[in-house]
């Protein structure tokens, strides 16, 4: 970049617009975790075989016993008629089947009970959440670097490739390298990385700003969500 592209990039972008207007796209802080509620950790249900130890990632379910505060449940499962029952019906047939009784909708009216071997539940349960996982999409991160001064030909060039790039749901990690004593240009680097963030307000969102790593600036983009 020559020291007159320079100049227009300073009267162009000024950098402190830039850096406010970069703030205000960059992500919040990611929130913090949920405190304890009160009363102490939720007890482990107790099915027929005694207490059960939940693996973390499971949601925790009451189960037989624990849910006799209800006057009537919505009952599914195998081998019975689906339907409303009172709860002391529902749990005669947990025990006639040899089952637990296990509510899955409390939220429901009545409550969706489901009639079910309890450890077999957690396993399809934990089976589930891992095939979930499998199919999450990895986040795929692409690398575009600069020089301190780089023209507007590669500078277009290389932002097209950002577009795509975000377009496809990756993230864009922009770098300008500094070699030797060009990095008496970091400013320069700085407002280029802030004007590339700039132009592509439309198809990402800044995670971090410009940062000096070593000989390096960063910057990182990462893709809109898909409405």
């Amino acid at each position: 970049m020559t020291q007159k592209s320079f100049q227009q990039y300073s009267n162009n972008y000024d950098i402190r617009t830039l850096i406010l207007k970069s703030k205000a796209i960059a992500l919040k802080p990611t929130p913090t975790s949920r405190p304890p509620q009160a009363g102490g950790a939720k007890p482990l249900p107790i099915g027929r075989f005694g207490r059960r130890k939940l693996s973390d990632d499971i949601e925790n379910h009451r189960i037989n016993n624990q849910i006799n505060n209800l006057t009537e449940v919505r009952l599914v499962g195998e081998s019975i008629e689906p339907g409303v029952y009172p709860i002391a019906k529902a749990l005669a047939m947990a025990r006639e089947l040899e089952v637990d009784l296990v509510e899955i909708a409390p939220a429901a009216i009545p409550p969706v009970c489901r009639l079910v071997d309890y450890g077999k539940f957690l396993y399809e349960q934990k089976k589930r959440q891992k095939e979930m996982k499998s199919k999450a999409s990895k986040v795929v991160v692409k690398e575009i670097r600069f020089g301190p001064q780089t023209d507007d030909h590669d500078f277009n060039f290389k932002l097209k490739h950002a577009q795509k790039f975000l377009e496809e749901g990756s993230k864009v990690k922009a770098y300008v390298f500094f070699r030797g004593r060009s990095i008496v240009y970091k400013e320069q680097g700085e407002i280029l990385l802030l004007k590339f963030a700039n132009e592509l307000e439309n198809y990402g969102k800044v995670e971090s700003l410009p940062q000096l790593e070593g000989k390096k600036m960063l910057i990182m983009i990462g893709p809109k969500k898909k409405s």
